[in-house]
């Protein structure tokens, strides 16, 4: 059974893109150090990348090469991706998704991109850990970490590490057993 993996760096004022879906204050640590924790290691042990459209989008206007040849890359949507930038697949079911995904035996899969889609497996309680780089910064805004959605769950800290630059990393498991939908303010 595969294991879902998120990854994923955040300000510290808890967002991981500006209003404008801006990164550039991220990239201001592309020479960051992160040692044995370093993306190129980690990806070097996913053999699927899983991601938003939206995401894929953000990655198709970039003039870099493909960055997922060596992965399987689903995205999830219900449009079709005319042209696509690298090998992929689609999907629109999450929750068949998340069945497809746990029945792979060939490596671990990594959730790319925003909370939302995060938050979609969050949801189903289908993220099995979360290793979140939280970075020196104030982004005053933008696109939170984790988007409101009302479902509550306790995470155990299996690491932290305080990194290069001010960065710090932290490495959670989720505890499927502890997820619940909190209640509306009028407590229906």
């Amino acid at each position: 059974m595969a294991r879902i993996l998120g990854y994923i760096a955040t300000s510290l004022d808890g967002f991981i893109a500006t209003e404008e879906d801006s990164l550039d204050w991220l990239f201001a640590y592309d020479g960051l150090d992160l040692g044995e924790h370093d993306y190129r290691k980690f990806i070097k042990r996913i053999r699927t990348v899983v991601m938003g459209r939206g995401t894929y989008d953000f990655l198709a206007k970039d003039g870099s090469p493909w960055a997922y040849d060596e992965q399987r890359v689903l995205v999830v949507t219900s449009q079709p991706i005319p042209s696509p930038k690298g090998r992929l697949e689609t999907r629109s079911d999450v929750n068949a998704l998340v069945g497809e995904l746990r029945d792979l035996s060939d490596g671990d899969v990594w959730v790319l991109g925003g909370g939302q889609l995060q938050m979609s497996f969050i949801e189903r309680s289908a993220l099995d850990e979360i290793e979140i780089y939280v970075m020196p910064e104030l982004i005053g805004g933008g696109r939170p970490l984790f988007p409101p959605t009302g479902v509550r769950t306790r995470l155990r800290l299996l690491e932290t590490n305080a990194l290069d630059q001010g960065c710090v990393r932290l490495h959670y498991a989720f505890d499927p057993s502890s997820r619940e939908r909190a209640l509306p303010r009028d407590g229906t």
